[in-house]
């Protein structure tokens, strides 16, 4: 589990087309502090890490990307150089300041637009129509891993504001029109439309 707080931009370091994608992160996270085998959300994907270390360039790790998560998300886009939204998953006691994000990635979204609103940002966005219906008003959405609240839904587009920390502090300040971001929707949506569909 996460919650949608980036806690570090990685760059992407090599990728090794394999049977698997094998990709290897760089981090500002203390490799000796990362279990193999732990969970890590890169643009919003949870991803498990194989392998890590320090070498002169810093600290890294790899992750193994299958065929259905980049058939599912927008990380066939990634390459040499990529920089990433991370985030380590949620350990008891800590704080969640975002919303729960399982960081199972629902579909790709497209960003429309990006328009300054003062020192904020709108981003508007079209989802898959599939996952429209789960996007609320002062909802919250998962957008490459990062906990967004909805301003506002028409049909399958829906816009945020990023305040100029989020924008500092993750990838959307480089973000343009026409980019593919991965979207989770909000669990709680889910099972809220589930239950409305059982009746």
């Amino acid at each position: 589990m996460f919650t949608g707080i980036i806690t570090d931009i990685g760059t992407i370091r090599a990728l090794d087309r394999r049977g698997d994608l094998r990709v290897r992160i760089g981090t500002a996270y203390d490799a000796a502090g990362i279990d193999m085998g732990a969970s890590i959300a890169c643009d919003g994907c949870c991803l498990t890490v194989v392998d890590r270390g320090t070498d002169a360039d810093g600290h890294w790790f790899d992750v193994d990307v299958s065929g259905e998560s980049l058939s599912k998300t927008a990380l066939g886009v990634w390459d040499e150089g990529t920089r990433v939204n991370l985030e380590r998953s949620l350990r008891v006691g800590d704080e969640l300041g975002g919303h729960i994000v399982s960081g199972h990635v629902d579909g790709v979204a497209e960003i429309l637009s990006v328009v300054p609103e003062g020192d904020s940002i709108r981003y508007r966005f079209a989802a898959p129509p599939a996952l429209a219906r789960f996007i609320a008003p002062k909802g919250s959405v998962a957008l490459n891993g990062t906990s967004l609240t909805v301003n506002e839904v028409e049909g399958v587009e829906f816009g945020v504001n990023l305040i100029p920390h989020t924008q500092e502090v993750t990838t959307w300040g480089t973000a343009a029109p026409g980019d593919r971001v991965n979207l989770e929707i909000d669990t709680l949506a889910r099972y809220v439309a589930r239950l409305a569909e059982a009746g």
